[in-house]
């Protein structure tokens, strides 16, 4: 790992974090990606989440019908339209999932230190003793010892929601387990996942494939853009492998924590390791799982807010939020709420250092549109300018540029490459 100090302006006057915080003309330039669900989903809600800050609207298909979700998106174009809030669109793929199948969908409850089975006979009714999975091979990949997590809601860390269990045998197709806290499951899909195995899954199952052969039917997809999600174990070996064929990378910190202890600290490690390599590629990185209290509650915990202020610091291009907006109480004070923590990280974000440190990484010789992009940013911070505005066709330059991370707002003129003004 390279040496990555803290960014952080020095020095800080212990008297000035006292005083009260001049108010931000302009929002956060850290972007908040809010994932829109069941209480998010109205163009009333989405219209606040807007105006609150979200700039990107984030659709998880991993759950929900392809109608549900251009419902919501119908719903999105109406609310950009009514706030005049611009908003990217996320799809977030399925990607290989193990999972529980609940055909009743009545609610399972498992107690702690009891046992249940699962078996890939599909035809199994689920229920506290046995839980049916759609996959047949778990019992060739797992031994005893092993842990396992599932739950409808897997990677909040609710205990009423989510269960860790314990391979005790293994028994031909089927996998006895030790349950090691009580919990109850709601619904007709639980996900599972396997602490540290490999699942010998498809990368791109039968609906990643239907989404990208819409998307292939609907035009070009040069402008599209695909971000890889960090996971597990096998994503953080073949980081740098990733990172050069991706368009940006989304460190999954609920999944990852599961896959690296955190007791051993493991996840805190790879966020400043994984996010300085983004930063130096200049590839946008985003941070997952920064406010999961406020799921159920309007204010976040002081870990929380420390954790998404050190997550800017770190060099985080974005936060990403999940069950807060999905299926939170309280989607739009959350996204302010967030948006005001980045802002205050970004005042005391050591600009001058990480421009230096990047120059210093990039060396030399630069590329011509490499050297035009620092030679701005240097410029627009030496003369003090109030804005950058960069004229593009495809988007390379401007992204070069918000890599050298101007102090000041940035904006992007875009011009199809046939229109170019001469």
């Amino acid at each position: 790992m390279h040496s990555n100090h803290l960014l952080l302006e020095e020095p800080i006057r212990m008297a000035s974090i006292l005083e009260p915080s001049k108010s931000n003309f302009f929002p956060a330039m850290t972007k908040i990606v809010g994932t829109l669900g069941p209480k998010s989903r109205s163009v009333e809600v989405i219209s606040g989440c807007l105006k609150a800050g979200m700039s990107v609207a984030r659709f998880d298909f991993s759950w929900g019908d392809p109608e549900y979700h251009q419902e919501t998106l119908e719903n999105l174009k109406a609310a950009v339209k009514d706030t005049k809030k611009l908003c990217a669109v996320m799809l977030d793929t399925v990607g290989p999932e193990l999972q529980v199948v609940n055909k009743s969908e009545s609610s399972i409850s498992l107690l702690a230190d009891g046992f249940v089975v699962l078996t890939p006979n599909k035809e199994q009714e689920a229920s506290s003793e046995v839980l049916p999975i759609n996959f047949d091979g778990l019992s060739k990949a797992v031994k005893p010892g092993d842990t396992i997590f599932m739950g409808q809601y897997l990677f909040t860390g609710s205990e009423t929601t989510s269960v860790w269990l314990e391979v005790s045998e293994v028994k031909g197709d089927d996998v006895v387990c030790v349950i090691k806290n009580s919990a109850t499951l709601a619904g007709s899909l639980f996900t599972l996942h396997v602490s540290q195995i490999h699942i010998d899954l498809p990368t791109l199952t039968d609906k990643d494939k239907e989404i990208r052969a819409l998307l292939s039917k609907l035009g070009d997809l040069s402008q599209t853009q695909v971000f890889a999600k960090i996971e597990n174990i096998e994503g953080l070996t073949h980081f740098d492998e990733i990172l050069q064929e991706a368009d940006g990378i989304i460190l999954s910190r609920g999944n990852l924590g599961i896959d690296l202890p955190p007791e051993k600290g493991k996840v805190f490690l790879f966020q400043k390791a994984a996010l300085y390599k983004c930063n130096m590629a200049g590839k946008p990185a985003v941070v997952t799982r920064v406010v999961d209290s406020m799921t159920d509650n309007l204010r976040p915990t002081r870990a929380e807010a420390t954790d998404v202020a050190n997550a800017v610091l770190d060099g985080s291009d974005a936060i990403l939020l999940g069950a807060e907006t999905l299926r939170g109480l309280y989607p739009v004070e959350t996204i302010s709420t967030v948006g005001k923590i980045c802002a205050e990280a970004e005042k005391v974000f050591n600009q001058d250092l990480y421009f230096k440190k990047t120059v210093k990484y990039v060396g030399e010789p630069m590329t011509h549109l490499e050297s035009i992009a620092s030679s701005a940013v240097r410029a627009a911070i030496k003369v003090k300018a109030s804005v950058i505005i960069c004229f593009t066709s495809s988007g390379r330059a401007a992204r070069l540029i918000a890599k050298y991370r101007p102090t000041m707002q940035f904006y992007q003129l875009s011009f199809p490459a046939s229109r170019r003004i001469n």
